[in-house]
């Protein structure tokens, strides 16, 4: 059998009611994302006594589908974010602070110059 991305919840493990709201442990796969597929295509939950076995393997196809999604193991400043573009979130805070002190502000701190 081989480890799979579950096809129900996409590797998140998790799902949430489009209505309510709720959300819970995928039925699939048990909330881990994966599952074993056997030679007949027929996918079946990790035994969680397999887990140590599959550990590694887990963490391998988890890292995949992180990068799938554009992750990239750095983090980013918010306004880095390509989420947040467009909102209050995505504006650089220190913008106007980065722009360089003018001739009367030689410090940054005193507008007029003392």
């Amino acid at each position: 059998m081989e480890l799979v991305r579950c096809v129900s919840c996409n590797g998140y493990g998790w799902l949430e009611d489009d209505f309510s709201g709720v959300s819970d442990d995928c039925d699939w796969c048990g909330g881990t994302g994966y599952v074993y597929r056997d030679a007949a295509g027929v996918d079946h939950k990790i035994p969680p006594a397999d887990y140590g076995q599959v550990a590694a393997t887990l963490e391998r196809l988890e890292e995949e589908r992180l990068r799938e999604l554009g992750y990239t193991g750095q983090a980013k400043k918010p306004w880095e974010q390509d989420v947040r573009q467009g909102t209050q979130g995505g504006v650089n805070p220190y913008a106007a602070a980065d722009a360089p002190a003018s001739a009367g502000d030689a410090d940054g701190l005193h507008p007029d110059g003392g």
